[in-house]
């Protein structure tokens, strides 16, 4: 494997596989949509997205062939769906994230926590590689990188996998990234009374 060729070496996904592409200072959102030729469900983002990443969880959205999916947050409130909404059905009722999806192309067009009590509630999980607009924030790091075994990526080539990863500038974590995973156990403090505002 020549790691200096990205065209040969581990594909993570198509989004990043060949660079990463920087923010647009001032970059205020843009369109997302399904891959339906016909009467594509359309979702407007009003906002920059946030802890954009890679993730290699069973349960997003990923293009065929790719290792991961492309995730990021935006604010609920920043989120409209505004064609073919009656195209969305939510995959899995019993999940933690509700996945918007299109019931014709199976493309998840936006995930949304309902319980109020959770640590990411009021924000929603996006796929900006869905847009034709450019300009979104990039990818800073990789999530459950692990959890891409269970979709049947060989065990012996995680190494390359992490190492491509490293070499592309997203760290690899088994969890989310440090500041999440730190945000999520500061607000079960909280929630908990073992932590009071400073």
């Amino acid at each position: 494997m020549n790691d200096a060729d990205p065209n040969s070496a581990v594909k993570i996904h198509p989004a990043v596989d060949n660079g990463i592409a920087p923010a647009t200072p001032g970059f205020a959102g843009g369109t997302l949509s399904c891959l339906c030729s016909t009467n594509p469900v359309t979702v407007e983002i009003s906002s920059q997205v946030a802890h954009n990443h890679v993730c290699g969880c069973t349960k997003c959205w990923k293009p065929n062939a790719s290792l991961f999916s492309q995730v990021a947050v935006v604010g609920r409130d920043k989120v409209r769906v505004t064609a073919n909404e009656d195209k969305l059905q939510v995959v899995d009722e019993s999940a933690t994230i509700q996945r918007h999806a299109c019931r014709d192309c199976g493309v998840h067009m936006y995930g949304r926590i309902e319980n109020n009590g959770h640590a990411f509630y009021g924000l929603d999980f996006v796929h900006t590689e869905l847009s034709k607009e450019k300009g979104w924030s990039p990818p800073e790091f990789a999530a459950f990188v692990s959890s891409i075994i269970e979709s049947g990526a060989r065990p012996e080539n995680m190494g390359a996998v992490r190492a491509r990863l490293n070499e592309i500038g997203l760290p690899p974590y088994d969890a989310l990234s440090p500041p999440l995973m730190d945000a999520i156990s500061t607000h079960v403090a909280k929630q908990r009374g073992v932590l009071q505002d400073a």
